[in-house]
C-alpha cells in the first residue's frame, strides 16, 4: 500500500479541506505557494452529515468572514441554516481553488529527516511542512454507564442526530445542555416529544441585549479579537463548554426555566443507570444558577462598556427567573414504568490526534504549540479551539490565524532557500 514508488514531495501538505484548511490553502497561495490539501470526506461533509436537520448558526452571518470571501448573502443579521453553510463553505473552496484531493485519508504521520512522511489511503507524500487543520473535536464521549441501557433504548451521539421523526415513539433523554444538547431538547420537545433533559454546568448568554444582538456588542468590546494571552483564564479557557443560545426562529435565548414551565423534565448531571432506572445528581439548580449568573454578568459587562463608551442604548428590567426545581428530590427516570424510547448522548468529544507520531502533546494528548507552531519544526496546528482568540476555530477568525502561519511558513522555506542558495555559491567557489 505505501510502495516507494508512490512517494510524492511537496513542500507544504494540509491535512483537513475544512474553513482552516481552505483559509491556510488561500493564505500561502497568495504568497506564491501551492499546498496539497486533503480531505479524508468531501468540503463541507462535517457540517451537512454531522448536524441536525434543523441546525443553523447561533452567530449571525455578518461574522462568517472567510480571508477575502465574507457572508454576501441578503441576511447579514440572520443566521445561516446548514444547508447554507455547506454551500459558503464549498463557494469557499471553488474560490481558493486549492490542490486539494477529496476522501484521502490520512493514517500515519511521522518525521522523515527536516521534513515529515504522511502514510495515506492514496500512498506515502513527502512534505517540508504539514499544518493539521482537522479541529479538535474527533470522538464522540458518552457516560461509563451508557452500556447498562436497555438494548431497546436506542443510544445515538449528538452528530447522529436528524430530527424527531427519526427516533422512535416514547420519550427521549437528552444528556448533556452544551448547545447542541440544548438545541436538540427543544428540536425534539417542539416536535411535540416528552422531552427528558440532564442540564450540566454549561452557561448561557442573552441573545439581543439593550437593542442589539449580544454578539454584535461583545465584537465591538473587542472579545473575539482578545488573545488567549490576555484571558482572564488562559489555562482553562480552551476546555470550556460553548454559551448555549440559538439561531433559531431569526434567533433567540434558550431558557430552560421556560422550557421546564411548558413542560419540559430537567435533571441534574447523570449520576448512574441501571436496567431499570437512571438516577441524577441533585443539583440541577445549582447548574440554572450558575449558567444564569453566567447570563446576568455577560449583561452586566455590555452595561459597563456602554456607560464607558458614553453609547445610547435602551435599559432593559433586570433578569428574574421564571422557575425554579422544587424542594424534593429528583426520583430519576423509572424504565420499568416509563421506558425512553431513546438518548441522545450530547456529553462532548475529545481529540484524536494518534495518527500523529510525533512528540508535540502534552499530558492530556492536546497539541502544544504557540499560536499554533509546536517545537517540532514544520508541524502546526490550524482552527483549534482558541488557537489564538475565540475565533479561532470558528469562520469569524480562523483567517487571522491562518495568515499568521502563512507568513511563518513563507519565512521559513525563503531562509531554507537562502541557505541552500549560500551552500551552493560556496561549493561553487572551492571548485
Amino acid at each position: 500500500m505505501y510502495a516507494s514508488s508512490q512517494v510524492r514531495h511537496h513542500q507544504v501538505v494540509v491535512v483537513g479541506g475544512g474553513q482552516a484548511g481552505l483559509s491556510i490553502a488561500h493564505a500561502l497561495q497568495k504568497r506564491g505557494i501551492r499546498p496539497l490539501v486533503l480531505e479524508k470526506n468531501r468540503v463541507g461533509y462535517a457540517w451537512d452529515q454531522q448536524r441536525w436537520d434543523s441546525f443553523c448558526l447561533v452567530t449571525p452571518n455578518w461574522q462568517c468572514q472567510l480571508p477575502d470571501f465574507p457572508y454576501d448573502g441578503s441576511e447579514p443579521d440572520g443566521f445561516m441554516v446548514k444547508s447554507e453553510i455547506v454551500s459558503y463553505l464549498q463557494r469557499f473552496a471553488a474560490f481558493v481553488a486549492p490542490d486539494l484531493r477529496e476522501g484521502v485519508t490520512v493514517h500515519r504521520l511521522v518525521h522523515n529527516g527536516s521534513g515529515y512522511r504522511l502514510f495515506t489511503s492514496e500512498g506515502e507524500i513527502l512534505a517540508d511542512h504539514v499544518i493539521v487543520a482537522t479541529g479538535g473535536y474527533h470522538n464522540p464521549r458518552r457516560h461509563a454507564d451508557a452500556p447498562r441501557l436497555p438494548t431497546q433504548t436506542l443510544q445515538l451521539d449528538a452528530r447522529d442526530y436528524r430530527n424527531s421523526a427519526s427516533l422512535p415513539a416514547g420519550p427521549v433523554l437528552v444528556v448533556g445542555s452544551g448547545q447542541s444538547g440544548c438545541q436538540i431538547a427543544e428540536d425534539l420537545f417542539l416536535a411535540g416529544r416528552q422531552v427528558h433533559l440532564s442540564v450540566g454546568s454549561a452557561p448561557r448568554s442573552p441573545r439581543r441585549y439593550r437593542g442589539k444582538d449580544v454578539v454584535d456588542w461583545l465584537d465591538r468590546m473587542g472579545y473575539y479579537s482578545m488573545p488567549i494571552a490576555d484571558h482572564p483564564d488562559p489555562r482553562s479557557v480552551r476546555s470550556k463548554t460553548n454559551h448555549y443560545l440559538t439561531g433559531r426562529d431569526g434567533g433567540r435565548e434558550i431558557d430552560l426555566r421556560a422550557r421546564a414551565l411548558d413542560g419540559m423534565h430537567l435533571h441534574g448531571r447523570l449520576r448512574s443507570v441501571t436496567a431499570e432506572h437512571i438516577s441524577f445528581n441533585d443539583d440541577l439548580a445549582s447548574n440554572l444558577d450558575h449558567a444564569d449568573s453566567v447570563y446576568c454578568r455577560i449583561r452586566s459587562s455590555i452595561d459597563s462598556w456602554i456607560a464607558k463608551e458614553g453609547v445610547e442604548a435602551p435599559v432593559e428590567a433586570p433578569y428574574s427567573p421564571c422557575w425554579q426545581p422544587g424542594p424534593a428530590e429528583d426520583p430519576g427516570v423509572d424504565l420499568t414504568s416509563e421506558p425512553l424510547a431513546a438518548v441522545v448522548w450530547c456529553t462532548g468529544y475529545q481529540s484524536d490526534f494518534r495518527w500523529i507520531d510525533v512528540p508535540v502533546f502534552d499530558g492530556s494528548g492536546q497539541p502544544a504549540h504557540d499560536r499554533g507552531m509546536t517545537q517540532s519544526s514544520g508541524l502546526y496546528f490550524l482552527g483549534l479551539p482558541w488557537l489564538n482568540t475565540w475565533g479561532s476555530a470558528r469562520f469569524c477568525g480562523v483567517a487571522d490565524d491562518a495568515d499568521y502561519l502563512a507568513s511563518m511558513i513563507t519565512l521559513r522555506l525563503r531562509r531554507r532557500d537562502a541557505s541552500q542558495e549560500r551552500l551552493e555559491c560556496t561549493a561553487l567557489l572551492g571548485s
